[in-house]
């Protein structure tokens, strides 16, 4: 493993473990329940709007790929569940219903992002006892990372929840214009924001999109909860 003992990467498992599994499954069990209450049971019909992390669990995405991040001491940590069917042509209003049904997903995400903080406030006022650290350290990874899924997830590029939002509120033939990316959008994704500037950074180029269009609004987003929380 490098960059991390043995005992560091236990430890790091730990403390990611929880708020990474609540994260993902809240994320596609809001999906499917948007898409519930919106004319579509499907995602209820095969069990996926609950907070049973079994139910949401992608073997790769939920538990090898952060198990790889971590391990190779990766300077971010993220993951997927398995993706809640939805049938579209069955919300009503279907384009609102397609906004919503994406909103959903990054909208737990910060809902989990307040209640860590709120842990994270009512922890530290806790006299000193075992596993507080763990329990301190553990919230502090949930804010994180709610906040990185729901910023991610609202990139405005299909298939990420902000792109399905963008395609629906955009005029029919303008929005149509963004479908051929729910097959290739992620590849373009990853390809901007992690390929491509390291392949800028070998030739000498700085270039750092994770920076602007992610880490600068997590940031924001922390810091205008804390403000109120």
């Amino acid at each position: 493993m490098s960059g991390l003992s043995l005992e560091e990467f236990l430890y790091q498992i730990s403390v990611w473990a929880l708020p990474l599994v609540l994260a993902v499954g809240c994320h596609e069990a809001a999906h499917g329940w948007a898409a519930w209450k919106l004319g579509d049971d499907t995602a209820r019909r095969l069990g996926r709007v609950t907070l049973n992390p079994a139910r949401h669990i992608d073997p790769f995405g939920t538990l090898l790929l952060p198990g790889l991040l971590l391990a190779t001491g990766a300077p971010f940590l993220i993951g997927y569940a398995k993706p809640v069917p939805v049938d579209f042509s069955r919300l009503r209003p279907i384009r609102l219903g397609m906004a919503l049904v994406a909103a959903a997903g990054p909208a737990a995400n910060l809902a989990l992002c307040v209640l860590s903080l709120v842990t994270l406030q009512a922890v530290g006022w806790t006299p000193d006892m075992p596993g507080r650290d763990w329990l301190i350290e553990t919230a502090r990874k949930s804010v994180i990372l709610n906040a990185i899924l729901a910023v991610f997830n609202l990139l405005p590029v299909p298939p990420l929840d902000g792109g399905r939002i963008l395609t629906a509120l955009l005029p029919g033939r303008i929005g149509s214009l963004l479908l051929p990316f729910e097959r290739t959008g992620i590849f373009l994704v990853v390809f901007v924001l992690f390929v491509l500037p390291w392949l800028l950074s070998a030739a000498g180029t700085g270039f750092d999109p994770v920076d602007w269009l992610i880490w600068r609004p997590v940031g924001w987003i922390i810091d205008g909860l804390m403000a109120v929380v």
